[in-house]
């Protein structure tokens, strides 16, 4: 290792460690970046200093499905939204829907538009987040930019300080939305089997309509950003069309009747890389399109289409691996749901060569795209005079088994699924989570992105995190994903030699 090398190595923002044996070096970033939960990349090099594999892998568990058993089936939604605290509205509603089938009811009217009031709101809000804290500072900041700005700090420093207050004030605002009717933002509570359990007061109408058309453009002043900064860069547009962020899979999306975008309700669509859709399914209709694949080296499960068979990390229209999150969804859906929105869709297909569209990092353009459509929804349905109804729920009268529902979350398409006994209290609960879904690609995007990026033993922290950036374009949520009994961890370390021959394996059931 050259001095050079060394002080990069030596510098705390690196945060990898390069182990070698003999000629090969092997290098971990741990912990990864800018997204919610714990994970890790190792990537292992050849004599060359080339990439053979890189790994992205989740150590952490999530035993909610566990904790479920033997608790109300109205618990659901308070229980699984404790998951995450960045997407708790969306296990909220998910649970909420499944349990909408399980009890056989219907929310009416408002209720239904005051969910998705709500859901549309949390999306606005949520995407903010990644677009200006997440996943932004890459390149509002820049890629290999001092790691100590590639932050909130940093952005602020590029988009003026007028400009970071008004994303935190908006985002705050926004969230007031939610506390409105859920008792506070995170972990919020309203929604009921039936319906919700507040409604809108009509004086409360003129505040929240005001907020609504400043979401409107506070979505197109984002978008108008990410134009400036992002693709009136020449050499990011090259980053983003790259091969190294490219990859030809299926995607999956929830599309309303006409095929166009929806986050709350529709039917779950799935194309194959060249567009041509697969199939199309409901909620009740998902075990027998969405499967489970399990590797060795990390605890996050790998989903694939059931009927094609598990037919591992391959590309092209006969993989069985799919994508979910906001480039997946535009690519499901036939277009827009909303005027604006579908204007700036049409803008972003130009832009980036026809649809399907490849790029990983093309999600954060597309998650703009889909903040434009959330803003008009917010609006259209705060200006529906029938969203201050006081029907707001009809009351379960059957006796419960089997429920299931989907949302889109933001990070992509969300499954809820319970069975319970005839008191209602739960036997089986399977959540399949957006994560999950994009596992399969975040894995091929991080190891064909570090084969893409490091070559001949070059190491230094900007193209790390590059490297990073691949998974981070689909705003994973870690504790999310991952399923293991509580207090039980199965494990298999394999232990090579300097040839790459295996001495040892070490297994944990």
């Amino acid at each position: 290792m050259n001095q050079e090398t060394k002080e990069a190595f030596n510098q705390g923002s690196l945060r990898a460690n390069a182990a070698y044996q003999g000629a090969r070096r092997n290098i971990t970033i741990d912990p990864i970046t800018r997204l919610e939960g714990h994970g890790k990349i190792d990537i292992f090099l050849n004599d060359k200093g080339d990439v053979d594999r890189a790994y992205f892998q989740v150590p952490e568990l999530r035993g909610f499905e566990v904790f479920s058993i033997g608790r109300p089936a109205e618990d659901m939604p308070q229980i699984t939204s404790r998951i995450c605290g960045v997407c708790p509205t969306a296990h909220h509603m998910a649970s909420t829907k499944a349990l909408d089938d399980l009890y056989k009811v219907q929310p009416p009217p408002a209720a239904r538009k005051i969910r998705e009031l709500i859901y549309n709101t949390f999306m606005l809000e949520d995407h903010a987040l990644h677009v200006f804290v997440l996943g932004g500072p890459d390149f509002i900041v820049g890629p290999e930019a001092d790691p100590a700005l590639r932050n909130i700090v940093g952005v602020i420093g590029k988009v003026g300080l007028d400009a970071g207050k008004k994303v935190i004030s908006m985002r705050r605002r926004l969230r007031e939305i939610i506390a409105y009717f859920g008792g506070k933002v995170v972990h919020p509570v309203f929604g009921l089997p039936g319906g919700v359990s507040k409604g809108l007061k009509a004086e409360d109408l003129p505040k929240f309509k005001e907020l609504a058309k400043e979401g409107v453009e506070f979505a197109e002043w984002t978008l108008a950003v990410i134009k400036q900064i992002v693709l009136g860069n020449p050499d990011y547009v090259n980053l983003i069309t790259s091969d190294a962020y490219t990859h030809k899979t299926g995607y999956m999306g929830t599309v309303d009747a006409n095929n166009r975008l929806n986050f709350y309700d529709g039917a779950t669509r799935v194309v194959d890389c060249n567009g041509k859709e697969i199939c199309k399914f409901t909620a009740r209709q998902y075990r027998d399109i969405v499967a489970e694949h399990v590797e060795p080296w990390s605890y996050m499960k790998f989903t694939f289409l059931k009927q094609r068979g598990w037919n591992g990390f391959t590309e092209g229209p006969d993989s069985s691996i799919y994508s979910v999150a906001p480039l997946a969804r535009l690519n499901a859906a036939d277009g827009m749901a909303t005027p604006k929105a579908q204007a700036a869709y049409e803008e972003y297909l130009k832009v980036l060569g026809g649809k399907p569209v490849h790029f990983t990092l093309a999600n954060h353009y597309a998650r703009v795209v889909e903040m434009i459509q959330a803003a008009e929804t917010i609006e259209k349905l705060i200006n529906d005079p029938e969203i201050t109804s006081t029907e707001i729920r009809r009351i379960p009268t059957q006796i419960p088994t089997e429920g299931m529902g989907i949302v889109e979350a933001p990070r992509g398409t969300l499954f809820h699924h319970y069975k319970t006994d005839e008191r209602g209290l739960i036997t089986m609960a399977n959540m399949i989570v957006a994560t999950a879904n994009n596992a399969a690609r975040i894995a091929m995007s991080v190891d064909k992105a570090a084969k893409g990026l490091i070559k001949g033993g070059e190491i230094r922290e900007g193209l790390l995190n590059k490297v990073e950036m691949a998974f981070r374009a689909y705003d994973p949520c870690l504790g999310c994903a991952t399923h293991s009994l509580p207090g039980h961890m199965p494990l298999k370390a394999r232990i090579y030699s300097t040839e790459r021959k295996l001495v040892r394996e070490l297994v944990q059931d």
